[in-house]
């Protein structure tokens, strides 16, 4: 099978991952207004989404092993798309929770799964293509973005909104699953067996806590961008999601780029700036509330977390003493943590100060990550090693 046509089927497949998250967020404003949701409300209920997603990590990765990555996407893609529109039925806020914790379940699934297909692709051509695949995840980002811009308009309910990316989503499995990577099924008897609790690794836990930073971010534009850009910016209903929009564009721009950065300057100084735009972006939009300064700065946010977790997972994959699997699994743990974290946080603070001061208080988090990539060794540490030849492995990695 050629390989530039499963690279594009690969791609499909991340992409329309990215476009259900996207058309969820695009329209968290709305639902948050026709729940008559306050800021902390919508914060706790938010916290069920990344709670599903970590509950189902281990399962994710045993099912994906035992069945094979693309059954799992088969199966796990159209469900993820079901919890999408169950999202649109509900009518009060514990429906809305629940629904989130089962968009969570599904969406570990397609990550484990679709992540696994884009490491077994990845070892076919023999060189790094993994940032174009989450290149192509943020891609999709932006045309939910504008789709849901398009239904908000159009004032098309939430429900009738998520039906028809149903229907985009499941032709393009249909027309693209002939070309994913079987890869082999079942459990390897001679792996051998790990402690479930170990003591992490210093390298990787300072990786974990730089991706705990900008996922912390990069969570917290998500689900808040548009409600900031609503109550905050005061933006008008049809401008709404211009925030999020402009912030998704950003980040798809920068993971495409990154790697070509990276050459240049290197991953260090490369971390160090992508710190500093994100604390200049958030910062400027709580001090200057405006439709364009907000704008430019949501931007910079986006091209700021851009970067970041690619490169600590590139940097962790390559660590000279454990295995790459192991490594990922460790740094994406504790950097998953913060996406888990980041949003109820916001809505927490912003019920008690307000949402420009929340906002401020992520921006310290990318203060944070250009002071511990200045402080660390781990970048340097970490010696290249070559990929595997085997196209069958599986890497356990969020997107």
């Amino acid at each position: 099978m050629e390989k530039g046509r499963i690279r594009i089927a690969v791609a499909m497949v991340y992409f329309c991952m990215g476009l259900c998250f996207a058309s969820w967020a695009s329209r968290i404003p709305d639902i948050k207004t026709s729940l008559h949701l306050n800021d902390a409300m919508l914060g706790s209920i938010l916290f069920a989404l990344p709670v599903g997603q970590f509950l189902m990590m281990p399962f994710s990765g045993k099912l994906v092993t035992h069945f094979g990555s693309r059954r799992v996407i088969l199966f796990a893609l159209p469900l993820y798309t079901v919890c999408l529109s169950n999202i649109g039925l509900v009518k009060e806020g514990w429906q809305l929770a629940i629904a989130l914790f089962l968009f969570g379940l599904a969406g570990n699934l397609c990550n484990i799964s679709i992540n696994t297909q884009g490491v077994t692709t990845e070892k076919l051509y023999q060189r790094p293509i993994m940032s174009s695949f989450h290149g192509g995840w943020s891609l999709a980002g932006f045309a939910g973005a504008l789709i849901g811009l398009l239904m908000i308009n159009l004032k098309v309910a939430p429900y009738w909104h998520f039906l028809t990316i149903i229907l985009i989503v499941w032709v393009i499995v249909w027309i693209n699953h002939p070309f994913l990577v079987k890869g082999k099924a079942g459990f390897n008897k001679d792996e051998p067996k790990r402690k479930f609790f170990s003591r992490p690794d210093s390298i990787l836990l300072q990786l974990g806590i730089i991706g705990f930073c900008s996922m912390a971010s990069e969570g917290a534009m998500f689900d808040w961008s548009g409600v900031y850009f609503k109550d905050v910016v005061k933006a008008p209903s049809s401008l709404v999601i211009l925030g999020y929009t402009s912030f998704m564009i950003m980040m798809a721009t920068g993971r495409f780029v990154a790697d070509y950065v990276i050459t240049k300057i290197g991953r260090k100084k490369l971390l160090q700036i992508c710190g500093v735009m994100i604390s200049t972006g958030l910062f400027t939009s709580v001090l200057f509330p405006n439709l364009v300064t907000c704008t430019f700065a949501f931007m910079l946010v986006g091209l700021g977390v851009s970067s970041i977790v690619p490169t600590v997972y590139s940097a962790a994959g390559r660590h000279s003493k454990i295995p790459p699997g192991i490594a990922l699994a460790t740094v994406s743990s504790v950097s998953f943590l913060g996406f888990l974290m980041g949003p109820p946080l916001i809505g927490h603070i912003a019920q008690i100060a307000g949402l420009r001061y929340s906002f401020a208080v992520i921006g310290i988090f990318g203060l944070g990550i250009s002071l511990l990539v200045s402080r660390i060794k781990a970048l340097q540490d970490i010696q290249p090693v070559a990929l595997e030849k085997e196209a069958d492995s599986e890497l356990l990695t969020p997107l």
